[in-house]
């Protein structure tokens, strides 16, 4: 019987035959929240939302805060396969691609995942369990295909990466002046200076 307590466990843990009812609940409530946000609800009332029990989010994710770690993986790991497709596209010019990433990165601003991703990323710099698991995936899952875009300048490839490093650091940068501000208009100019400087034509 799953226990109350919760255990934290990291998703990547989960035994194999526990993963198709946990990306069942994952995906049920990456888009539950995308929907509703999150506010003060509780674990037991998202459970009821998603059509499941608290002690099967407690067996799944190991807590509340452990599903809302792993709903933030999750929508990182969208925009990742997002980011690859495009790089893989040699038909569209990389600076073309660079807008297109940042209007579905931008657009998507608004939805509450964005705000969970820069909340649980400061939990996690302090150390807080299970937040702190998010640290691994901050910067180097996203290096290879923001370099991929850079190499089709010629770049060698110690070059590209530096410059996507820059770039996930500043788009990260603006996605936080955004969800401050709410001035899309002068945010995305500032993009627009972001992409000429890093994304070749």
């Amino acid at each position: 019987m799953p226990s109350d307590q919760p255990s934290d466990q990291p998703s990547d843990q989960a035994a194999p035959a526990r993963r198709p009812a946990r990306d069942r609940l994952l995906a049920a409530a990456v888009d539950h929240l995308a929907r509703h946000g999150l506010g003060d609800v509780s674990l037991r009332r998202l459970a009821s939302a998603l059509g499941t029990s608290h002690r099967m989010l407690i067996y799944h994710f190991g807590s509340k805060e452990g599903l809302l770690v792993a709903v933030v993986e999750a929508v990182e790991a969208r925009q990742r396969v997002f980011l690859a497709e495009l790089a893989a596209d040699t038909s569209t010019p990389p600076r073309a691609q660079a807008r297109h990433m940042w209007r579905q990165l931008s657009d998507s601003a608004p939805a509450p995942h964005a705000r969970l991703f820069f909340e649980l990323a400061g939990q996690a710099l302090q150390g807080r369990q299970p937040m702190a698991r998010l640290l691994d995936g901050l910067v180097e899952p996203w290096l290879d295909p923001l370099s991929a875009l850079a190499r089709r300048s010629g770049m060698a490839p110690e070059v590209a990466r530096a410059h996507a490093r820059v770039a996930l650091a500043a788009a990260r940068g603006l996605l936080l002046d955004l969800l401050a501000t709410g001035d899309r208009e002068a945010v995305d100019r500032a993009a627009d200076l972001l992409i000429a400087a890093y994304a070749p034509t």
